[in-house]
């Protein structure tokens, strides 16, 4: 049978994952919506048979055939969703952040330590990007020997007008401090931002772009030019220093058109264009795990040093200065 999937918030990243659920990944079926509008709820259920809409999450997750939870509401409403989750028994897959600050992802990890399983998948879709894994597995191997930097290049095009100085950290480079986790296999030790003058192009009171330095357990360096205003569309790139050589993805390898003297390659306009593969295998496997009763991928753990590390960096872009990350030790639920 199909698993009945309630998802939560419907707006631009919620709506994708209910047209990734109803019409790409297999075994799956996307039985309630909830959004507190609740025309934009009825607009993403629209022609799928059997989905219930509502405004309340704990209604969407009692709904006939819930049987699993995809949380894609805004960062401050997800506590609420997956505490609501647990007690119900569900597994969830969460985007990120877990929580927008490690006091709530730590009392959600806590309410999962308490059930004694892991439920929580947390949505770091760049772990299932092909050109990311790829990267991994060559640091792995170790044939270019020991990784001794990272260098990230985040861009967007335009920053949503809600977006804030803090949100460039907590919002857009959590995904840099969990890729650097997962590509090294090391914890970030300590958080360093500079911040040129912003850009003439990003909003008042914004400070973009900034330079955020990571430094790890095993002695890496990590620069994130993190820029959410370029103008031009949406890059990620990542390019590993090592001792024998450099490996980097994120050139992009699409349509070249060459004409009037000028080659030229189309630059995606947003992460659900650049990532919208790593998207689909990522719901995919979540899905597959459920139904042969795993629960896999970023953990609640993840989530809680990806939230330590932003909540470092915050602090680096008000002082100015290197600040630590204090990481507890892992719980024997995560090893």
């Amino acid at each position: 049978m199909s698993l009945g999937i309630a998802v939560i918030g419907t707006g631009r990243m919620g709506a994708d994952h209910v047209r990734r659920i109803d019409s790409v990944i297999g075994g799956a079926r996307v039985a309630a919506v909830a959004d507190l509008d609740a025309d934009r709820a009825r607009e993403a259920a629209a022609g799928i048979e059997g989905c219930s809409v509502h405004t309340d999450p704990a209604a969407a997750m009692d709904a006939p055939g819930v049987a699993a939870v995809l949380i894609a509401s805004s960062g401050p409403a997800h506590e609420a969703a997956l505490l609501e989750a647990f007690a119900r028994g569900l597994p969830v897959l969460c985007e990120k952040p877990l929580t927008p600050d490690p006091a709530g992802t730590l009392r959600v990890m806590e309410a999962e330590l308490r059930l004694g399983r892991r439920l929580v998948t947390v949505g770091f879709m760049r772990r299932y990007d092909s050109e990311y894994q790829e990267l991994q597995r060559t640091l792995e191997q170790g044939e270019l020997g020991r990784a001794l930097m990272l260098h990230c290049r985040h861009r967007n095009a335009q920053s949503p007008p809600f977006f804030t100085t803090e949100m460039l950290i907590r919002d857009s480079v959590v995904h840099e401090a969990d890729a650097t986790r997962w590509l090294l296999g090391q914890e970030v030790t300590a958080v360093q931002v500079l911040r040129p003058r912003p850009s003439s192009g990003a909003p008042q009171g914004l400070g973009d772009p900034q330079l955020v330095l990571f430094e790890t357990s095993g002695g890496v360096v990590v620069d994130v030019e993190i820029f959410v205003n370029c103008g031009f569309g949406y890059e990620v790139h990542c390019e590993a220093v090592c001792e024998r050589g450099t490996a980097s993805i994120g050139a992009g390898s699409g349509l070249v058109t060459r004409g009037a003297g000028r080659a030229a390659r189309a630059i995606p306009e947003d992460f659900t264009v650049r990532f919208a593969e790593a998207y689909d295998r990522e719901v995919r496997a979540w899905v597959d795990g459920i139904r042969r009763g795993r629960v896999e991928g970023a953990s609640a753990w993840d989530g809680y040093a990806a939230a330590l590390v932003c909540e470092a960096g915050v602090r680096a872009q008000e002082c100015g200065e290197r600040v630590g990350v204090e990481l507890p030790e892992r719980p024997a639920l995560y090893a």
